[in-house]
């Protein structure tokens, strides 16, 4: 069956930098869009990051855009997030999530409700 499984997260420092992964199983992680979400304590969902099946485009919110980078390794079935100059608002839980394979292009800010799989997150905390 379809899985996401998320990996990665900590507690880290301000400045300092993490990779999260999203391990993908039970289908071809080329032929769908995958988007980063967190969610940060009382607040809403938020896509971050997104990557396009087939030729892997990317795209950012402003708040990440130059300090987190979106990559995917094929051959594992593997989308990380590399996270640099972590800020405290940084902290949230981070979730990865397939989009529905009739969705053209990725945006992170578009929203939850094409989604149609999620992992269960992983805990990224930014404190001294």
């Amino acid at each position: 069956q379809v899985q996401l499984v998320e990996s990665g997260g900590g507690l880290v420092q301000p400045g300092g930098s993490l990779r999260l992964s999203c391990a993908a199983s039970g289908f071809t992680l080329d032929y769908y869009n995958i988007i980063w979400f967190r969610q940060a304590p009382g607040k809403e969902r938020e896509g971050v990051s997104c990557t396009t099946s087939g030729d892997g485009i990317t795209s950012y919110v402003d708040s990440v855009k130059g300090r987190f980078t979106i990559s995917r390794d094929l051959a594992n079935n593997t989308v990380y997030l590399q996270m640099n100059s972590l800020k405290p608002e940084d902290t949230a839980v981070y979730y990865c999530a397939r989009e529905r394979p009739d969705i053209v292009g990725c945006a992170p800010g578009r929203g939850l409700a094409g989604m149609d799989y999620w992992g269960k997150g992983t805990l990224v905390t930014v404190s001294s």
